[in-house]
């Protein structure tokens, strides 16, 4: 009989598993969090703002409209993968007799609790010197994806120039000062006493590239032209293109651009 009942507890047990699993994840049939899920997804915007496009998935659904199709108020979405801009509707199915109201309200304030990514990172490099947090907004089709490894790598890592080192290595480095807006994301690892940092929003470590010479890593990191690089930005407006030329290739001397 206890083996019976066991049984029988175990079926139900799986049964409510599974419906509730199943209720959860069909509300994004589309697979639209395939995509925004992840943290500091962003997009630049014109005059250095940003497009949060990350959409925490359990804060989701558990929002007034956490029960709705993302496609049933983003209604030009024709296939996902998507870019470009897409528009808001909410009239199609629901407020459809408050479409005066609907149309003054903030409709790009609705998802704004439910979004996390970086707001500033206190690295010396002399990348940040002149590119933002998010410094990739050429390609459409991956921007948001490349400028969400900002909160984990350093630039080099991508972009070191490899033919001029050799026995390259990847680790952790030291924690950073961060201001996150949403919840803190990340790894907070202090590589040299070997434990993960107290997990406290304000710092957040990365991946960082180096060279390893006679069993010795050495951090490929620039920081040794942060201070020049400084300087250039507040007087880059009063060069020649020439001299203007000149300065950017010596910064990016040991640096390549990447094409996708």
């Amino acid at each position: 009989m206890t083996k019976f009942l066991s049984s029988i507890l175990v079926i139900f047990a799986g049964y409510f598993l599974f419906v509730g699993a199943s209720e959860c994840f069909g509300l994004d049939e589309e697979g639209c969090l395939t995509c925004h899920q992840y943290p500091g997804l962003v997009r630049l915007e014109k005059k250095n703002g940003v497009k949060v496009l990350h959409i925490d998935e359990e804060k989701f659904f558990t929002s007034p409209h956490g029960k709705f199709r993302c496609k049933q108020c983003h209604t030009t979405i024709a296939q996902v993968p998507h870019t470009g801009e897409t528009s808001t509707d909410c009239t199609t199915e629901c407020h459809q007799n408050d479409a005066k109201k609907i149309s003054t309200y903030p409709l790009e304030t609705l998802h704004q609790k439910e979004q996390s990514y970086l707001i500033s990172l206190k690295d010396q490099s002399s990348c940040r010197a002149c590119h933002p947090i998010y410094p990739h907004s050429n390609n459409k089709l991956v921007r948001s994806f490349l400028n969400m490894h900002t909160g984990f790598m350093f630039c080099e890592v991508c972009h070191i120039k490899r033919g001029k080192v050799n026995h390259l290595v990847y680790d952790w480095e030291d924690t950073e000062n961060a201001d996150f807006s949403g919840e803190p994301f990340g790894t907070y690892f202090k590589p040299r006493t070997n434990k993960a940092h107290k997990a406290d929003e304000h710092f957040i470590s990365r991946i960082a590239v180096f060279s390893m010479a006679k069993g010795k890593k050495q951090g490929l990191m620039n920081t040794q032209d942060t201070a020049a690089a400084n300087e250039f930005m507040l007087r880059k407006k009063n060069l020649k293109p020439d001299a203007k030329k000149k300065e950017l290739d010596y910064f990016h001397r040991d640096i390549e651009k990447k094409e996708i």
